[in-house]
């Protein structure tokens, strides 16, 4: 599953076999959707949940609130099922499916606050490797070698100014993030990549609940 970009995607997998993947897209309702989402790919694999053997899910970098939803749901879901729990980076989901187009590109999300996080990739044999990143600034902030890069994922689309758009998924595939859960190499601790504080901070005052004098 994953939940770091504005589409809510999960998919079971059964070892390379892709049994069922469903996204939506909704920037903004990942809390709501994310359940709904898991259950239809469950129903249209003819799976229930004790059937799986892993859960695999997108930590980002993304969003504060739909990262949080995703994987604390991943978590939850691995406890209450006695089943490992395993990240993947989600720019990695997005490189998976460029295949060998370029020997190099970059993978490039919105990050809001007009922002991209981004993370550069090598292809060598036929197999992607992250070579920097993942990382967040303007696009227009991007240092020229890395811009002049082909750009896969939203970015090019938002900011086609700064960015040489290249040929490749826009969004974060979850059958994309199973597959790749067979890359030793690429797993991670399923930990929020944040990259950055979250757009809401708690108040500078501290309430007071002591009673007032008389």
């Amino acid at each position: 599953m994953d939940t770091s970009t504005s589409v809510i995607t999960a998919a079971c997998l059964r070892a390379d076999i892709i049994l069922a993947e469903v996204t939506v897209r909704d920037a903004q309702s990942h809390g709501e959707l994310l359940a709904p989402t898991l259950a239809a790919a469950m129903d249209e694999a003819g799976c229930v949940p004790g059937d799986l053997r892993r859960i695999v899910v997108g930590v980002g970098p993304g969003p504060f609130t739909g990262l949080r939803v995703g994987i604390s749901t991943a978590l939850v879901m691995g406890h209450a099922l006695g089943i490992p729990v395993v990240g993947v980076c989600s720019l990695d989901a997005i490189a998976a499916g460029v295949g060998d187009r370029y020997p190099e590109f970059i993978v490039t999300t919105d990050a809001r606050r007009k922002e991209v996080y981004w993370a550069r990739y090598a292809v060598t044999g036929g197999q992607f490797a992250r070579v920097s990143g993942p990382h967040v600034c303007r696009a227009g902030d991007l240092p020229a070698d890395i811009a002049a890069l082909p750009a896969v994922g939203a970015g090019p689309q938002l900011y086609p100014e700064s960015l040489r758009p290249g040929v490749g998924p826009r969004d974060v595939s979850a059958a994309s993030l199973g597959h790749l859960a067979a890359r030793e190499d690429l797993l991670l601790a399923p930990d929020p990549l944040y990259l950055r504080r979250p757009d809401a901070v708690p108040s500078a005052r501290t309430p007071s609940f002591a009673p007032t004098p008389r």
